[in-house]
Order: structure tokens, then sequence, then C-alpha cells
């Protein structure tokens, strides 16, 4: 592509896209220590300089594309209908969206304070209340506590299988499946609006 053409394509407003689209492809492959905008820019076919425009630095485009993450997960978990669904897109997201995955959990990577990032974390962590207050027992009682028991119940599953630590314990079944029964066995299953114990 031609300096003329990037600069079209960066007009056009498509450069954007087209570098967090490369960087999703470096971060799977290598992870996000290995971004440079330059790299980028070159995979994007635009000028070294073009994406400057859009991310100002490394840790702005590392931002950005958490913040695109988080407004995919809690589009994804909203879509849940309880907490144990909303356990099960948490695992399906980490297993579809490795790349935002690992960047989404290491704040030192990323500008905090961003607005955008801010909003999308903020409705991912609603969802998850949510999902967390329509439980019975102790997430009423102690709706706090019982959301880090989940969160961290999906996310060192969601962890483990990224890292390749659950092929011998799966056995062969599906990840979310898995994790359903993972949660059925620690918190119960719910049936017709109730808890049952396994």
């Amino acid at each position: 592509m031609t300096s003329e053409q990037g600069e079209r394509t960066y007009h056009h407003g498509d450069l954007r896209r087209a570098v967090l689209a490369a960087a999703e492809e470096v971060i799977r492959a290598e992870g996000p220590q290995a971004l440079s905008l330059r790299d980028l820019a070159r995979r994007a076919g635009v000028s070294h300089a073009a994406p400057a425009h859009h991310f100002k630095d490394r840790t702005g485009l590392l931002t950005a594309f958490a913040a695109e993450g988080w407004a995919l997960f809690a589009a994804a978990l909203q879509a849940a209908p309880d907490l144990r669904e909303r356990g099960v897109a948490y695992v399906r997201f980490a297993r579809e969206h490795p790349a935002h995955f690992q960047v989404m959990f290491q704040p030192a990577l990323l500008r905090t304070e961003d607005p955008a990032l801010r909003a999308a974390t903020a409705t991912a962590g609603e969802a998850l209340r949510t999902g967390v207050a329509g439980a019975p027992g102790a997430g009423a009682t102690q709706p706090r506590l019982a959301g880090v028991a989940a969160w961290s119940l999906a996310h060192g599953f969601a962890s483990l299988l990224l890292s390749d630590n659950l092929d011998d314990a799966l056995e062969g079944r599906a990840a979310e499946d898995a994790f359903r029964e993972i949660a059925g066995l620690l918190f119960g299953r719910e049936e017709g609006g109730r808890t049952e114990e396994p």
C-alpha cells in the first residue's frame, strides 16, 4: 500500500480497526510485550507514523484494545440469563478472544483512567454484580464476596484453559460444559429458581 493509500485509509476511519486487528494477531502469537506501533503500521500497510494519529503510543493502543475487549466481554455477560451462564460466557469469551483476555487484566500496561476503558469495565462489572444479585444463598447475604468467588472461579478456569493446563482434566469435554459441571459441584445447581445441592 502506498503512503497516499494509507492516508486515505486513515481519513476514512479504517486505520483504527486495521491496527487493532493487527495488534490482536501479534498478541495472540507473541503476547502484548511484542507490540510496536511501527510493526503494526507495517502489518496494516500504512505509514509508520499513521497509528499515532489514533493511539499516540503503545500504551494508548493497548488501552484501546483492552477497552474493546471489555466492551465485547460486557455484551457476552449481559446476554447470559443467570450467574452460572455468565461464568460460562466468561470462559467462552476467554477462549474466543484470548488476545483481549491477556491485555484486559494487566492494568500496568494500560491508561486506567481512560474514559472508554472505565466505561467498558464498569458495564462488565455491573453485569457480573447483576448475576450475583440474582443468585440464591451467599449472593443475597454477601454479594461482594460472592462476586469475588464467582470471578475467581471463572477467571481461574479461563486462565488455566488458555495456558493449556486443563487438557488432561477436561477429558475431551468442551470447556463450557466442564465449567457448568464444576459450578454445579461447588455451588449447587439452579433448578426452577432454587439451588439444589450436588
